[in-house]
């Protein structure tokens, strides 16, 4: 037999949940890769393979036996392996028995620390065909299946009832029972074409066969790419383009073994719904993908995806028209039912919804997030008062469609359609679009509000959840988090920093607990919170090409607006490039571990000084106070540090030519207050002496 050869593994079954199907494929894979390797089988590219009736692995060029090794175990020291007589100790002889030899067998192992007896045994590497079908077994008990079921009066549990069972090494088979079935080299094709038994021969044939023999398209990320393919096209043919997102792109190819595309029409006048409904209903109720214009509106046609090649593909099309239909008409329904009552008319049924028993009603956290709104409305605009009227409008509207038919039926238009219902009702267009945007981000990486109220009320209710579930002390713990408290902190964050909105965390935070009532401890509550938003905030940072060490050279100034944070740690990063920048924070590590050990407090006075490199340095040190004063003034931190690096030679002088710690007391105070001069110029900006070398 070849040193080498590929292998097949396929799991047939009944339909598996579409919406886990990549995600079992991919455990599958990294399953058996993982127990391969630690079975020393050396392998080279490994493929998933997953259909809704199907999940399999292939691995190229797996060898057909592991290495042969030498196990060594080390026994007691030479010294105790002797009695006084000579002869074994009972140490030695318990060892030689616990490796399943005689004291005669063992050897000795000689190192610069000492002599000991060692017991070397070669192992003969196994068969790989041997060692199969245990990994494979525990690959798939160690699946992510959040239900595993049982089915007629076997134990066996998997997450569908399984049918058939490949597995081949080279062209041979490997004869075990998986999950209750006998492996062969019997696959079956799609359901309804080709329902018979397909036999796979070879491992690397086996996407081909089924495809030309079973009508099944084994590869995941082909089937994505032919429904994307033939959507296209038939968006095309009617003048459009279909509008295609991921995860329902996903959720379609994990349905269908064989994608068949059929055109499907539904009356025009529903192109007068908000084209979110529209795309929502088609997306969420029937998998179909819209069809939209060059200028992105809709066209009143959809795509869905058929499993099978129909001899009347009519029949399909009008089936799903059918099914559309009434769905459409309910979305028409509550948009026009919704409209009847205005956003501003449902503010008071907000007291009937529960937020949290300790932060009350929906009425109450709109109360607090209107108050908070105007509060930062103020801070950013102070002689705008129409501005945070308006902010606080949108405060006390942003909730509202929560009680709305649309939303009650699809509830991720929550903010869309309040956007909608404020421009129905009326409502400035800033105001409205705050409705949807202060959900922004959504996502990482999602785009914040581009709306000035919309950043506010963002700011707002974020800040109001953060603040209000940590006084009710529900802080998020590993990977509990069920109010998305750090998603809402690294939106807080981003929406400061990207947006260039220079505010005061601590302000916010110390503005928003004041307006809790419940009883808790607001210092500790205040404490753990701030840790909480900078910890989120370092994330952030290392995620922006930041390193450590220069956050934590910035931390250590205490910096309480996210944005100024930003600007020091860039100027950090830039000045650490600098030739200076290594010789200064060595200096300033000095200058810090001076001041402590210091028995006296130091003193902002400095007295006479004597050495020329002391003088020196007092004098560019004014200096250079002087020159970064409006540097700093004008947050431009970047510039000040590239001040404040030509210190450097004098530094240097000093720290050459001086004592510090001289015995007169007099001086040696006179000089460490110098060098608190020099090192409260950094600490103006960073705390460089945290940058590692």
């Amino acid at each position: 037999m070849p040193t080498n050869q590929h292998l097949l593994f396929e799991l047939g079954c009944e339909e598996l949940p579409p919406k886990s199907l990549k995600k079992l494929s991919q455990a599958l894979l990294a399953n058996i890769s993982q127990g391969l390797q630690e079975a020393g089988l050396s392998f080279g590219t490994a493929h998933a393979y997953a259909t809704p009736r199907r999940l399999a692995v292939q691995i190229d060029d797996l060898s057909s036996f592991q290495a042969d090794k030498t196990v060594e175990k080390r026994g007691p020291a030479l010294l105790a392996a002797f009695d006084k007589d000579g002869n074994p100790s009972k140490a030695a002889v318990g060892f030689a028995a616990s490796c399943g030899t005689t004291f005669a067998q063992l050897e000795r192992l000689s190192t610069d620390k000492g002599e000991w007896l060692i017991f070397k045994q070669a192992i003969a590497g196994q068969a790989t065909s041997a060692l199969l079908p245990d990994i494979i077994r525990k690959s798939l008990q160690n699946l992510p299946i959040a239900k595993r079921m049982r089915w007629g009066n076997f134990d066996t549990e998997f997450a569908r009832p399984v049918h058939w069972a490949v597995l081949l090494y080279g062209e041979q088979v490997i004869e075990t029972e998986i999950l209750g079935l006998q492996t062969g080299r019997s696959s079956r094709g799609h359901r309804f074409h080709a329902p018979q038994t397909v036999l796979i021969n070879s491992p690397q044939e086996y996407p081909q066969v089924l495809r030309s023999s079973g009508h099944v398209i084994v590869d995941f990320a082909e089937r994505m790419a032919v429904i994307r393919e033939r959507a296209q096209q038939a968006a095309a043919e009617l003048g459009g383009i279909a509008h295609i997102e991921e995860d329902l792109l996903e959720e379609v190819a994990a349905l269908n073994e064989w994608p068949t595309p059929v055109v499907g029409n539904f009356d025009a006048r529903f192109l007068e719904l908000p084209i979110e409904v529209l795309i929502t209903t088609m997306q969420s109720n029937q998998k179909y993908f819209p069809v939209k214009n060059s200028a992105g509106g809709l066209l009143s046609h959809f795509i869905t995806f058929s499993n099978i090649e129909s001899s009347r593909p009519s029949s399909i099309q009008h089936g799903n028209e059918r099914v559309v239909l009434p769905r459409l008409a309910d979305a028409e329904f509550f948009w026009k039912q919704d409209r009847k009552k205005s956003l501003a008319d449902r503010v008071e049924s907000l007291a009937s919804i529960v937020f949290q028993k300790d932060l009350g009603t929906l009425a109450d956290k709109t109360q607090r997030v209107s108050d908070l709104a105007r509060y930062i409305a103020g801070l950013l605009y102070p002689a705008d008062q129409a501005l945070a009227d308006r902010a606080a409008r949108a405060a006390l509207l942003a909730k509202t469609d929560l009680l709305t038919n649309m939303v009650g039926e699809f509830a991720n238009l929550q903010g869309i359609m309040g956007r909608y219902y404020a421009l129905a009702d009326h409502e400035p267009e800033d105001v409205a679009l705050a409705l949807e945007e202060h959900y922004f981000p959504k996502q990482s990486g999602g785009p914040t509000p581009s709306g000035v109220i919309g950043q506010i009320l963002a700011l707002a209710e974020k800040i109001d959840t953060l603040t209000g579930i940590f006084s009710a002390g529900l802080i998020p713990t590993g990977d509990k988090d069920p109010y998305a408290l750090r998603r809402a902190t690294l939106g807080i964050l981003r929406i400061l920093i990207e947006n260039a909105v220079d505010l005061d965390i601590v302000q916010l935070v110390d503005q928003a607990l004041s307006q809790f009532t419940h009883s808790f401890n607001k210092t500790e509550t205040r404490t753990r919170l701030l840790d909480f938003i900078f910890d989120r905030l370092k994330g952030y940072v290392l995620d922006q090409g930041y390193s450590a060490d220069e956050f934590e050279a910035v931390l250590a100034v205490n910096p309480s607006r996210p944005l100024d944070f930003m600007l020091r740690i860039r100027a950090v990063q830039t000045f650490r490039q600098l030739p200076e920048a290594e010789s200064l924070a060595a200096a300033n590590k000095r200058i810090i571990n001076l001041l402590k050990k210091s028995t006296q407090p130091v003193t902002g006075s400095i007295g006479t000084l004597v050495e020329v490199a002391e003088k020196n340095l007092l004098a560019a040190a004014e200096l250079a106070d002087a020159d970064i004063v409006p540097l700093l003034a004008e947050q431009n931190y970047q510039l000040a540090l590239n001040r404040l690096a030509q210190l450097r030679d004098v530094v240097d002088a000093f720290f050459d030519q001086v004592m510090v710690n001289t015995e007169d007391e007099g001086l040696r105070n006179s000089r460490l207050a110098l060098l608190a001069l020099l090192s409260n110029q950094f600490l103006k900006i960073a705390d460089i002496s945290k940058l590692q070398a």
